[in-house]
């Protein structure tokens, strides 16, 4: 068992021990919680390079102490600009891995870059110096890594010079072993020393594009170098007196808000956790808002999305009421992907980030652009090709995408930042931590503990099951059955529910770290 972590001015968390001691050792030195959130991403982009990396997107939230306010940083990358449907023609879909799946321009490089120049007081060279030196001298691989390279062994062998690095010898690395990427550390020490541009116009994205041209791929250096993210507005609701953020369009994270004002109308504390009815109207809650979810999300810029009225509180009472206590709603819902990192970190000013990112399905794309070292996403192949759906694919357009990061705030300060691995299972696990932490009064090492479920096709499956841990009660896993759910028991502790972590300042102003048992992570406090 985890125990829970308690620190008194500093705080990180993230999915990959190395990754959270390198964001505290930057805070150590004197970084802020910007520098430190920049460093802990980068080395997750080194020490977990089957879900995240430099090839990938990423959404983060942010609150300064000066300025008094939580900022949202949109890092995610558009389609290409002669990129449409007719690319595709003759294909029922976009390809989910090769050349052809990378269409969208990583947006990961262009975020360290902001963050930095925004809040940061370190340069990127000195950030990005653990993550430089993991990737030249090696680290011991660890079990999700190697789990993961085992179960996707085929598709990384598809390609000679992925294979060459995740797949030495031909042979899955052995756990503990060192785990060495030459390249990429050279790829990192050069946008150390060139900043962001040596990755959108200069010779790290000329050799990602060269090497995509010659597979077939679709990207131009122009995409690259038309490449920015962008500052943006928070969506914001509230629950039980708290602020809730969550980063807008593309991404999903209103849904986290939609579920959580929905279940602001029932009276949480009289109904025992973990109970049938705590299950099953968290489910029906969270189905709600996916319906709407799947009816508008794309980019906001080719779409409207009635935001105002998704997160009015009389919306939230108007579906409240559309939950049956005693039935499940049938509904369906699109398959999407779940490889992600969330990570957070609080420093002794009171500064805050809540990050996540991501290459899209494990491995991503699956192609590395050439001697790069990088690992490039498959984002761009949720997009539809069907011309009348929102999501469809259209040239300079950022698609749905699941990363959402999330933070509550009490009397407009953080009080619990929060967020998970796993597609459409992140504002499930998400809606599970805040009830948990507020309604029933947990910490947040054991809200993350507490057995949990996932409903639809999280993790790009056909099924539309609720999965539901063996930890879950018989009698509550048989109540839910008979009220039509298609329950579907794993294991206690399964890898299908996510990796969620969460950090929460509570009234002493000590800083409390949750990081999930079914990852590699780790919470670390210290001394800034």
């Amino acid at each position: 068992m985890v125990p829970q972590v308690t620190g008194t001015q500093t705080m990180v968390v993230s999915p990959h021990s190395l990754a959270s001691a390198a964001g505290s050792r930057i805070l150590q030195q004197g970084g802020n919680a910007f520098d430190a959130a920049v460093a802990v991403s980068a080395c997750l982009a080194v020490v977990y390079p089957h879900m995240t990396g430099l090839g990938g997107d990423s959404f983060w939230l942010t609150y300064s102490t000066k300025e008094r306010k939580v900022r949202a940083y949109n890092a995610s990358g558009r389609s290409g600009s002669r990129i449409t449907a007719a690319s595709f023609a003759g294909e029922s879909a976009i390809p989910q891995r090769g050349p052809r799946s990378v269409i969208t321009v990583p947006g990961m490089v262009d975020g360290w870059d902001a963050i930095l120049q925004e809040y940061g007081s370190k340069t990127l060279a000195e950030v990005l110096e653990p993550a430089i030196r993991y990737a030249l001298e090696g680290f011991p691989l660890s079990p999700d890594q190697h789990v993961n390279t085992a179960e996707r062994f085929d598709v990384l062998a598809a390609y000679p010079q992925t294979a060459a690095i995740y797949l030495p010898g031909g042979k899955v690395p052995e756990q503990g072993s060192r785990f060495v990427q030459s390249d990429l550390g050279n790829s990192l020490l050069q946008v150390a020393d060139q900043g962001r541009d040596v990755f959108y116009s200069g010779s790290v994205g000329q050799e990602i594009v060269r090497s995509l041209k010659e597979q077939g791929g679709l990207l131009t250096m122009e995409d690259f170098a038309r490449h920015r993210g962008e500052w943006v507005e928070p969506v914001k609701g509230s629950y039980r007196g708290l602020d809730l953020y969550q980063v807008p369009p593309n991404s999903q994270g209103f849904t986290g808000i939609m579920a959580l004002q929905i279940l602001e109308q029932f009276d949480l504390e009289s109904i025992e956790h973990g109970s049938y009815e705590y299950y099953h109207l968290l489910v029906e809650a969270l189905k709600l808002s996916f319906r709407d979810r799947d009816r508008y999300l794309s980019d906001p810029k080719f779409s409207s999305i009635p935001l105002d009225r998704l997160l009015s509180k009389s919306y939230a009472a108007k579906l409240a009421a559309c939950i049956d206590m005693e039935r499940a709603l049938p509904m369906d819902t699109q398959p999407v992907g779940h490889d992600t990192a969330y990570a957070a970190v609080v420093d002794s000013e009171g500064n805050a980030v809540s990050f996540i990112q991501s290459l899209y399905f494990e491995f991503g794309s699956a192609v590395v652009g050439g001697d790069t070292g990088i690992l490039l996403q498959n984002r761009g192949s949720f997009f539809s090709l069907d011309p009348s759906h929102v999501n469809r694919l259209e040239p300079d357009k950022r698609t749905f995408h699941t990363l959402m990061p999330a933070m509550a705030c009490r009397d407009g300060k953080p009080y619990i930042l929060y967020g998970t691995q796993g597609g459409e299972g992140q504002p499930q696990t998400q809606t599970a931590l805040l009830t948990r932490m507020v309604d029933y009064g947990m910490a947040p090492q054991t809200a993350v503990r507490e057995p949990r479920w996932v409903w639809g096709r999280t993790w790009g499956e056909a099924t539309q099951e609720l999965r539901v841990e063996g930890r879950i009660a018989a009698e509550v896993q048989q109540r839910l059955r008979l009220a039509g759910h298609k329950v579907q028991k794993v294991e206690d502790f399964a890898r299908v529910m996510g990796h969620a972590h969460a950090i929460m300042i509570d009234d002493n102003g000590f800083l409390l770290g949750g990081t999930d048992p079914r990852c590699d992570g780790a919470a670390i406090h210290g001394f800034n």
